[in-house]
């Protein structure tokens, strides 16, 4: 069975927690790091068990051995660096949010297609499996029609500089509220009618908090609110008319209950004992290669896109400019 050597593009905490996963895994290996500063790249091959460390991102989207590039870097960096490893035909497993921009998206996936190398976003939520099975839940009918979706996912983030700069992509919903539209996604569908919402700036001109409301044609209805200053309860309930389920973290999915038409619990399930949560993402990439997909059929690139026009609008209605823009 081929090893599939795995280079990352980033030494922050996110880079430590795939560092983490590949070390678990089955079939893959932790080869090549790239940081700006070499230095900060052999340290972190010393740490997690690396066995190359470059001190540029095109060093390693250079080397022949990898096989496929994780990029951990802020939003603001992931076209840029994305597309110099697609030309590079390199395939990709982008972090979200996938780019910093809808304009940005469409211009990287159509160069990936040109080019005829795989990238996906690597919002990891789309790949657990236990979000497949709220998914199957919803379609079973054992909480009737849906008809109502509330989530919410907050972390106090504000003090970290990529959240509080513009020119970094930063605020709260490239980095938390992209979760909860993507929960809203796969529950309800994307047949969205009109959005309404609200948000709170930071000084720096960056959403900290807000509240968005998805109304549907079929008469669905989502509430999603997000904030880098408060802890939530990451809490998501899907509301039909015969009962609910209630979602423990919707960022990474622990459990759902079945709540039935006289509110008592009639199910529970548990996601299944796992390395980190990355371990899915990386595996339907790799599945994605070997079948010659130049996508993932977890995350395909008219999702990735749809978010990112909708993560565009919401921006547009608030004011909230990046440079990049």
């Amino acid at each position: 069975m081929k090893v599939y050597k795995i280079g990352i593009i980033g030494c922050g905490r996110i880079a430590q927690k795939m560092a983490t996963t590949l070390g678990g895994m089955k079939g893959v290996a932790r080869y090549a790091v790239a940081s700006r500063s070499k230095e900060k790249a052999e340290h972190f091959a010393r740490e997690w068990q690396f066995a190359k460390a470059y001190g540029s991102y095109e060093e390693l989207a250079n080397d022949p051995e990898v096989d496929l590039i994780y990029i951990a870097t802020p939003h603001s960096h992931h076209y840029e660096q994305a597309r110099m490893c697609i030309g590079k035909g390199k395939p990709v497993l982008c972090e979200k949010s996938f780019t910093a921009n809808a304009r940005q998206a469409e211009s990287l996936l159509a160069y990936a297609k040109e080019k005829g190398v795989f990238v996906t976003e690597a919002i990891w939520t789309r790949y657990l499996p236990l979000s497949l099975k709220i998914q199957e839940l919803i379609h079973s009918g054992i909480i009737g029609t849906p008809y109502t979706l509330s989530a919410n996912l907050s972390y106090p983030v504000s003090y970290k500089e990529r959240i509080q700069r513009p020119e970094l992509a930063g605020g709260a919903l490239l980095d938390i509220g992209v979760y909860t539209l993507n929960f809203a996604a796969m529950a309800f569908g994307t047949e969205i009618e009109r959005m309404e919402s609200s948000c709170l700036l930071a000084d720096t001109g960056v959403d900290a908090q807000e509240n968005i409301t998805l109304f549907y044609k079929d008469g669905k209805m989502a509430s999603l609110q997000s904030s880098i200053y408060a802890k939530s309860d990451r809490m998501g309930v899907i509301s039909g008319d015969k009962g609910q389920l209630i979602v423990e973290n919707i960022n990474c999915p622990q459990s759902v209950r079945v709540i039935d038409d006289d509110y008592n619990v009639s199910a529970v399930y548990y996601a299944p004992q796992c390395i980190t949560g990355f371990e899915y993402q990386v595996y339907a990439s790799i599945e994605a290669i070997e079948k010659g997909w130049l996508e993932s059929p977890y995350m395909p690139h008219a999702e990735t896109l749809r978010i990112m026009r909708q993560m565009d609008e919401l921006r547009k209605s608030w004011g909230v400019v990046f440079p990049c823009d």
